[in-house]
């Protein structure tokens, strides 16, 4: 499958968000030992998988996804046994103007970082969005931000980037 997303820091949370449909996700980025691993175990709400996110053709807004469901034992499994950088954030499911915004607000370690996800179904779609005002800057191409890269780390190991944009810890 591939998936065409942009990626925003959140500059302020709507009015209301908090009232929206919501899910805790829980990721393990694995191998460990890799500076930005590929591979992520997930929980997504009842919803569990394994998936391996690749860019095409260097352009992290357009990722090759790979997908195989798990059980929530196997889950369990995973996340009892297996090393990995972990992360668990709240994704709130967001509608503005018949888009679905997914805000991601980072917990435990990395408490104070809201990530904004759009995702399109095609090139122009994708082409001809425009960023909302909830949204301080689009990260999409920025590394640093990536799953597999903010994982395992604290806010403070991220902070020196986040002020290149200006951004201001969310509570």
């Amino acid at each position: 499958m591939i998936e065409l997303e942009k990626t925003y820091l959140a500059k302020f949370l709507p009015e209301g968000l908090f009232d929206h449909p919501s899910r805790e996700i829980i990721d393990i980025f694995i191998p460990e030992s890799f500076q930005h691993p590929k591979i992520r175990i997930r929980k997504n709400g009842n919803k569990f998988e394994i998936t391996k996110k690749e860019p095409v053709a260097d352009d992290p807004s357009h990722m090759l996804e790979q997908t195989i469901n798990i059980t929530e034992d196997e889950f369990n499994s995973f996340y009892e046994t297996i090393p990995g950088k972990r992360t668990r954030k709240i994704r709130y499911y967001y509608d503005h103007n018949g888009q679905t915004a997914q805000f991601d607000i980072f917990q435990d370690n990395l408490k104070g970082l809201a990530l904004i996800d759009f995702e399109f179904e095609n090139h122009g779609e994708k082409a001809s969005f425009s960023m909302p005002d909830f949204c301080l800057v689009e990260v999409t191409k920025e590394q640093f931000i990536a799953g597999g890269m903010v994982c395992g780390k604290k806010y403070s190991d991220l902070e020196k980037e986040l002020k290149r944009f200006k951004y201001k810890k969310l509570s």
